[in-house]
């Protein structure tokens, strides 16, 4: 079910049959948004997890999906959540980056962790969002080194008590 937000954004579920719509997004964001912080190689590996299908079908089973579309109803960033508060992923199409989009799929999720019961959410974030995640109240547990597909890509797990 679509619903319109206060950003002239509408939310709904995302669902299988937005697979297609959600790797290309997720992989133009790696690409032209963290490619200010990650290596061309390291951004190419990232980039590469979402290539599988059955991947993506994994992460639907596992986790609520949200998506924020445009007023056409095209997909401009999604996010996660599990009923254990983990955060999976936040990720905002490249020419939709700072017009709020990020701070209402965040705030649709944490609203889906209270719904759950969940009192801490935690997720880890990339060196390109840490900012976004550190002005929202998360804070860093610790930097670490987390595999892409082949290499190791520096990120940060953080935590946000409700």
């Amino acid at each position: 079910m679509e619903k319109k937000t206060s950003l002239n954004y509408s939310t709904r579920l995302l669902t299988e049959q937005d697979i297609p719509q959600m790797q290309s997004l997720f992989q133009s964001t790696v690409f032209y948004v963290n490619s200010k912080d990650y290596t061309k190689e390291e951004v190419e590996d990232w980039a590469s997890c979402g290539d599988s299908m059955e991947h993506w079908k994994g992460l639907l089973l596992k986790n609520s999906y949200i998506a924020a579309l445009d007023n056409w109803g095209n997909i401009i960033g999604f996010s996660s959540m599990n009923a254990d508060g983990y955060l999976h992923s936040l990720f905002v199409h490249k020419d939709w980056q700072r017009k709020g989009v990020a701070t209402l799929l965040l705030s649709e999720v944490e609203k889906m962790a209270d719904e759950y019961g969940v009192r801490k959410i935690s997720t880890e974030v990339s060196i390109t969002a840490r900012p976004f995640f550190e002005k929202r109240g998360y804070r860093v547990v610790k930097e670490q080194k987390a595999k892409a597909n082949r290499l190791y890509l520096t990120n940060f797990v953080m935590e946000k008590m409700l």
